[in-house]
């Protein structure tokens, strides 16, 4: 298969590229060490259609695809992989909003998340339910023409500034996968409870809250699709979800390959450069093909999706091989800097926090190891 970009595709690629280096690379240091969320960035990029890349236009999204999404997402992450998930997860929220959305939701959820007036984040994770989605306990009581809902939802990115929250609780008595249904929460409805800020080992300029929600009353419009589908609901999201890590892993990993050879090339020991080390050699020659393959994997998903055909197994080989590559590439970029790569002076510091949660959110490697066994079987 050909991955030869358009004219087009390689347009939004730059735009996003010169967006990123400009507005992100210069303070994403800053947002980290601060734990900064970037809201005027997130806002431009609202404005340049980076937070609705695979909705069409007529409900005011880019119409761009899933191929230009991932090869913006890379670019964003490239320069800062807190924005980027910022940028995945609005993105992801308004997937299942045109699957499963009638036209009033379209009308008034889904067209702002997609024309970048508005944040989304979607609440599935709870304590008790990370990987087993059966095992949720947050519930929807039907209350005349609403569901009360009481529970919590944690390590929710963007929580504290969504304005679109897409909800999975569950209805009814059906203690399955199959008694979950989805809903559309809005910013302010009373009930809603914005928890605590999780302090995070990476990405610290993303925002991760706990949602509580007692007795959160939620009208019966926003019931997304109907009761009983919220697993579906999920799983339909998580696979577009799962490109976004594997662009944002993608994109980590490209910056440590360029730090990794820009150090490279300026250290001297014994005399010489270490790029002319064969040990450093060899690190950088399989840090680029890992990254060459993960590109592969990632823009076939990609290009599956944009095709309208099924791409849940090879989104979760590229979830997978991404995310571990993105961690094996920074690993070899801190080896290569040696004691350097530890001091935060070095973007290598940052990289190398940033990059390990990409193994665990949207589906640990584990899970995907499950789907894409489950698919091939």
């Amino acid at each position: 298969m050909s991955f030869q970009l358009s004219s087009e595709q390689e347009m939004i690629r730059l735009m996003a590229r010169d967006f990123a280096r400009n507005e992100l690379e210069p303070n994403a240091h800053k947002w980290d060490q601060t734990e900064t969320f970037p809201a005027a960035a997130v806002k431009k990029m609202g404005a340049l259609g980076l937070l609705g890349m695979m909705i069409p236009p007529e409900y005011d999204g880019a119409g761009a695809g899933a191929v230009s999404y991932s090869l913006a997402l890379q670019e964003i992450a490239y320069s800062c992989a807190s924005t980027a998930v910022t940028m995945s997860v609005t993105n992801l929220s308004c997937d299942p909003l045109w699957k499963f959305g009638n036209d009033q939701q379209k009308e008034r959820h889904l067209k702002p998340l997609a024309a970048g007036l508005a944040l989304g984040a979607f609440a599935i994770t709870e304590s008790g339910a990370g990987s087993d989605p059966g095992g949720m306990i947050t519930r929807a009581v039907e209350d005349g023409n609403s569901y009360l809902v009481n529970g919590s939802k944690i390590f929710i990115t963007n929580g504290g500034y969504a304005d679109t929250i897409i909800l999975v609780a569950r209805t009814g008595q059906d203690k399955s996968n199959r008694g979950l249904s989805g809903f559309i929460v809005e910013k302010g409805t009373p009930g809603l409870i914005i928890g605590r800020k999780e302090d995070k080992m990476g990405l610290r300029a993303s925002n991760t809250v706990e949602l509580l929600f007692e007795d959160c009353r939620i009208p019966k419009a926003n019931l997304l699709g109907k009761e009983g589908i919220g697993f579906k609901i999920a799983m339909v999201a998580l696979d577009s979800g799962r490109i976004g890590i594997a662009s944002q892993s993608l994109g980590i990993a490209r910056a440590c390959l360029d730090e990794a050879i820009q150090y490279a090339k300026n250290r001297r020991q014994f005399g010489k450069s270490i790029n002319s080390f064969q040990a450093i050699q060899w690190m950088i020659a399989d840090s680029a093909t890992e990254i060459e393959a993960a590109h592969c994997l990632t823009i076939q998903a990609a290009s599956l999706k944009d095709q309208g055909l099924p791409f849940t197994k090879e989104a979760s080989m590229a979830k997978l091989f991404s995310s571990e590559m993105a961690n094996r590439v920074a690993y070899r970029t801190l080896q290569t800097h040696g004691g350097y790569g530890y001091m935060k002076e070095y973007k290598i510091e940052r990289l190398y926090r940033d990059v390990r949660v990409t193994t665990i959110y949207e589906g640990t490697s584990e899970v995907q190891r499950i789907v894409v066994a489950r698919e091939v079987m």
